[in-house]
């Protein structure tokens, strides 16, 4: 990690306790990628059908990585339908919901801690979070996200649009799985990693991020005035 004679760059692949020793230790610049506490907001306008098969690949499709959905957030007025329709999909494979007061109105759940909206399980738990506004779940995210996925299910062009320009994580999509974050799946060609810093690299990386400007500059004897 100190070693800028023979390395350019370090990226850190693991648990957030190595990429947060790799922080504090490197002295060589370091592309911070993995930690996944990854949302899917359901929005009062959203197609209950598609809300609950999307979150059902993007939690159980692959428990273990970082673009699984690990929080889950419902407005108000959408609640008594697609709670519901999501718990039951998510409970046939056997996964754990922990949810707020108003989650548990609408099925049987364990209680959710302040700790539950930060984790990134890893694992067939998953947590559910009831709001009044989209500006409430905006704000929800924003705050417990680690910057890595996030999605909005809607059918409404406007509430879309608000999500994508103000929720500030790496990928942002609306009606589709946060398991598409993955260099492979956005076509960069082999996956590197998925940066959740803002430089160099966000994202999903493949080779081109690890790449570099060299300027080639031919002249007959310019000179600058």
């Amino acid at each position: 990690m100190r070693l800028h004679e023979y390395i350019d760059v370090l990226i850190p692949r693991g648990g957030s306790g190595l990429i947060q020793a790799v922080i504090e230790q490197s002295t060589i610049p370091v592309i911070e990628t993995g930690t996944g506490n990854c949302h899917i907001y359901v929005d009062e306008f959203a197609d209950i059908k598609m809300a609950a098969d999307i979150i059902h690949n993007a939690k159980t499709q692959r428990l273990g990585v970082c673009n699984t959905c690990e929080s889950l957030v419902i407005h108000e007025k959408a609640a008594e339908k697609a709670i519901p329709a999501v718990c039951e999909k998510l409970k046939s494979f056997g996964v754990e919901i922990r949810g707020d007061e108003q989650a548990r109105k609408y099925f049987s759940m364990e209680e959710a801690t302040e700790e539950d909206y930060g984790a990134e399980y890893l694992d067939a738990v998953i947590s559910m979070k009831v709001v009044r506004s989209i500006e409430e779940a905006i704000r929800h995210i924003n705050h417990y996200s680690t910057k890595h996925s996030e999605a909005i299910i809607t059918e409404k062009y406007e509430n879309s649009m608000k999500f994508l320009n103000e929720i500030d994580s790496a990928a942002v999509y609306v009606n589709a799985s946060t398991r598409f974050t993955d260099g492979y799946e956005f076509g960069f060609g082999a996956e590197i990693g998925i940066s959740t810093q803002k430089l160099h690299a966000r994202g999903p990386m493949g080779l081109l991020a690890l790449t570099t400007t060299k300027y080639i500059i031919l002249g007959n004897g310019q000179i600058r005035p």
